[in-house]
């Protein structure tokens, strides 16, 4: 059976689409070499690897990859030790702390966080906002810092105005960086203190203040997507099938993986994966079929994870609604 599932085939009928499967380091060897490397506890393989991707490249990827391993703030700390003046061992260790604080905190409302988790969450935190200020300091051109620094202050809740500094210093050192504007959307939603509509304005000026072809055009997929949670489900369905969202998320499809320049660094996957979830929801059959074809069943955790706590489970039911 394993193998007729490798195949596309299920109970001797050919399916005519590839399984479906969670995608656990977007396809970027890289990401594999660096997590693997986190796992052993190897860091001159790790720093290697990161060496290799600089800043430019955008190596959020890598060091996200890294920063979700559990057991790196056992060993980073001999790294630490050992190489006082370096940034690199900071940064890990400062990103870490951010994943590990947001693990504490768990994904429920805040309603249901007990306070014993936000003490560890916040605790978390603000070890992070140190190594992280001193990384900033110490390589003033890396956005890396700042990426974490967005992801620490909606956490500490630092407040409108510095938030958005975070981001504006972030965007100096990267203006199309997907990861830092994946996060500014998300200060940005009713859920964190903002509205839908700064959060729909956000997502539309990023995306079309953008070059044609960047991945940027996946925050109207998000900011659609997140506008639909918010609502009870009568209400949102309603909302996600009016036609003003359709249109929306065929001209940001257009301006962005639909365009002839689209090749990002990073982001791919996750970006075919978001309008595939969005197109599905607002009933774009034809768009969400075409989507999941690029995918080739590749299945990234976000956004999926919002509708099923097993992604690759939500990105089959929704494939196979959309006749794919």
């Amino acid at each position: 059976m394993a193998l007729l599932r490798e195949w596309g085939l299920t109970l001797g009928k050919w399916t005519g689409r590839p399984v479906a499967a969670l995608e656990r380091d977007s396809g970027d060897p890289d990401v594999t070499r660096a997590r693997e490397a986190a796992e052993a506890g190897d860091w001159e393989s790790l720093r290697s690897v990161l060496e290799a991707r600089p800043e430019s490249a955008d190596r959020a990827e890598l060091l996200m990859a890294v920063a979700g391993t559990a057991g790196v703030e056992r060993w980073i700390t001999g790294v630490l030790d050992a190489e006082p003046d370096a940034a690199l061992p900071k940064l890990v260790a400062g990103l870490r702390q951010v994943r590990g604080g947001w693990e504490a905190r768990s994904g429920l409302e805040a309603k249901y966080v007990s306070r014993e988790q936000f003490e560890v969450f916040h605790e978390r935190l603000r070890t992070a906002e140190s190594w992280l200020y001193e990384v900033a300091e110490r390589e003033p051109t890396w956005i890396s810092p700042w990426y974490g620094l967005l992801m620490t202050g909606r956490g500490l809740e630092v407040g409108p105005v510095v938030a958005r500094r975070r981001f504006e210093a972030a965007v100096r050192r990267d203006p199309y960086h997907l990861g830092a504007h994946q996060q500014r959307l998300q200060q940005v939603c009713e859920k964190w203190g903002g509205s839908h509509e700064e959060m729909h304005a956000f997502a539309r000026e990023s995306a079309f203040g953008a070059p044609a072809g960047t991945p940027l055009g996946q925050l109207v997929a998000l900011a659609h997507i997140e506008h639909w949670l918010a609502l009870d489900p009568d209400p949102g369905l309603a909302y996600v099938r009016r036609p003003e969202v359709a249109a929306a998320l065929h001209q940001a499809a257009d301006h962005s993986y639909r365009h002839r320049d689209f090749a990002p660094r990073t982001g791919r996957l996750q970006v075919l994966n978001s309008f595939a979830m969005a197109f599905s929801l607002a009933g774009e059959r034809a768009a969400a079929r075409e989507c999941f074809e690029a995918t080739e069943g590749r299945v990234t955790a976000f956004p999926w994870n919002y509708l099923d706590d097993d992604p690759a489970a939500a990105y089959r039911k929704q494939r196979s609604a959309a006749g794919r």
